[in-house]
């Protein structure tokens, strides 16, 4: 069982992390405005779509720490400076010698990133999408 009132401290982190409103939170995450103030004043539980929602539309919320404060966030793995950053060195290979470019090398100013997906040797992965 979550306890509601810390949900709500937790939520209301990640919007004021994001510089949202509740109106433009709710609007990103594809819920109505009453939503939001309901589940912020206490007044409603978060439904179990409500949770997805957020997370599918933010991947840097973790769903232990959302649920039960348990975790990080910022999920440590998705620091967005380091897509903001143009001196980030990318290895692309398993071989750091034969990718000396930089990020801003590789990518050209009229050219937005959509997506960028990191591959872990066990096999697993995470997926970032620009919202």
């Amino acid at each position: 069982m979550i306890n509601n009132e810390e949900f709500t401290k937790r939520l209301q982190k990640v919007i004021d992390f994001y510089g949202e409103s509740a109106s433009s939170f709710a609007e990103k995450i594809g819920v109505q405005r009453s939503s939001i103030s309901h589940i912020l004043s206490g007044r409603n539980k978060p439904s179990l779509d409500f949770v997805l929602k957020v997370l599918s539309s933010f991947p840097e919320v973790e769903l232990y720490w959302l649920m039960n404060g348990k975790g990080n966030f910022p999920s440590q793995i998705t620091d967005t400076k380091i897509v903001q950053n143009p001196e980030v060195k990318i290895n692309l290979t398993s071989n750091p010698e034969s990718n000396s470019e930089t990020l801003s090398d590789q990518i050209s100013e009229d050219k937005k990133i959509e997506r960028i997906v990191i591959f872990y040797k066990d096999g697993t992965f995470k997926n970032f999408e620009q919202s």
